[in-house]
């Protein structure tokens, strides 16, 4: 049985974590649980959880910047900058109803150490691209700080993007800093029905090389589509290409006009306002699409744009998989039937051969996003890093963590 650790200020985890090093015990770190099952599973008998590190320490909506400590709830953050009508620009995904936990309940340091980012990213960038600065215990227990309060203050600004997608293993955070920005007055997304998956990742492209400032841009087969909670894309019947516009009003209704004149020879164009527009991005950034497939195994596949189709087609055929693309053809969840043991579509991996040998061909990386534990423990979750990837990966870690007491093993073996 795993005991938790539950400290409540900066130093406390200071302590629990001097104590691991001196004892050469492991912790699971954890913020509040929503991303458990993301990435290697852990053999630890100790658990550092943060969520006593609560609360929003400086906000300041007229200098666009948020400080609080690491398990501070997402839902609590996002409220308040709703108030100021601001917004975290990377639209973090909510992981949690895909590996079984409630909506909302993941927390800061979670998102940063993930690096997670939702649709907008291909304008905004990700996580770490508004990752300001922190404080943090790295794992010889020693509290450390990086960055500051403005993305001019470039002292230890690459350290944040160091831990931004470490996963917990190179150091706890205790708080962060991050850049917000304005939330947009009108949101509106333009739609193509009918598309076949090359001719959506084709229309995408012609959006985003336009003048029309979109800010998202995916495409849902009709299978996809048809589980939307969203009616119109439910009840299309066929696939659904999307477009997002954000910003003042005249401005997106210009630019969504020119945006179906520009697209109007792939076919039928429609517009998806405010609410709907939201809800159907919303949908796309947290994968609802293929959560009704409870034993799937699901897999993100970042590729070129323009291969994205191929490869799909390719895993659809081999391991009667399901996909949809966001990024504009250049990210592609996958869905492989199958529960435990990677079930019959995947077999025995779960597709993690045939996803590799897809993306050799074509150039790209896989990281399998959920899976049963037994398949986490068995395949790479990560893109296989070559050997020199693999050595300096190791002197990082052995930089920051020497004793391989932060969740050790998360991303790779032994690392």
């Amino acid at each position: 049985m795993t005991e938790s650790l539950r400290p409540e200020s900066a130093e406390q985890v200071r302590e629990a974590v001097a104590w691991a090093a001196g004892e050469e015990a492991p912790l699971e770190v954890l913020g509040r649980g929503s991303k458990r099952g993301l990435g290697r599973p852990l053999q630890t008998q100790h658990s550092l959880d943060l969520s006593g590190l609560s609360g929003i320490t400086l906000y300041e909506p007229e200098e666009l910047i948020l400080r609080a400590r690491a398990g501070t709830p997402l839902a609590e953050i996002e409220a308040a900058l709703a108030e100021n009508r601001q917004q975290l620009a990377f639209e973090p995904m909510d992981p949690g109803p895909l590996f079984g936990a409630p909506p909302g309940g993941g927390s800061l340091g979670g998102l940063l150490a993930c690096n997670l980012a939702g649709p907008r990213r291909i304008k905004a960038g990700g996580a770490r691209d508004h990752f300001l600065g922190f404080e943090a215990v790295s794992g010889r227990g020693e509290a450390f700080k990086s960055g500051g309060r403005v993305v001019k203050n470039v002292t230890g600004y690459d350290l944040s993007k160091l831990l931004a997608g470490s996963y917990g293993t190179l150091a706890v955070m205790t708080e962060a800093t991050l850049k917000v920005l304005p939330a947009p007055e009108k949101v509106r997304s333009v739609l193509v029905l009918g598309l076949e998956d090359a001719e959506g990742v084709e229309a995408l492209s012609r959006a985003l090389g336009s003048a029309h400032e979109v800010s998202a841009a995916a495409h849902l087969p009709a299978a996809v589509a048809a589980r939307s909670a969203v009616a119109y894309l439910r009840d299309a019947g066929a696939a659904v290409t999307l477009v997002r516009v954000e910003g003042t009003g005249l401005s997106v209704e210009h630019r969504c006009r020119a945006l179906r004149a520009a697209l109007a020879d792939f076919g039928e164009t429609e517009e998806l306002h405010s609410h709907n527009s939201a809800a159907a991005w919303a949908e796309i950034r947290d994968v609802r699409a293929l959560l009704d497939q409870d034993e799937a195994v699901i897999w993100r596949l970042s590729v070129a744009p323009t291969q994205g189709p191929e490869v799909a087609a390719r895993l659809r055929a081999e391991l009667a998989a399901e996909a949809y693309y966001d990024w504009g053809g250049g990210l592609v969840w996958l869905a492989v039937p199958g529960g435990e043991g990677g079930g019959e579509g995947g077999g025995e991996d779960g597709g993690e051969a045939a996803v590799r040998r897809a993306l050799g061909q074509g150039g790209g990386h896989a990281t399998l996003i959920r899976a049963p534990e037994s398949l986490r423990a068995r395949v790479p979750v990560f893109q296989p890093q070559d050997p020199a990837k693999a050595a300096l990966s190791e002197r990082i870690k052995s930089g920051f963590d020497p004793r391989r007491v932060l969740n050790p093993g998360r991303m790779y073996a032994g690392v």
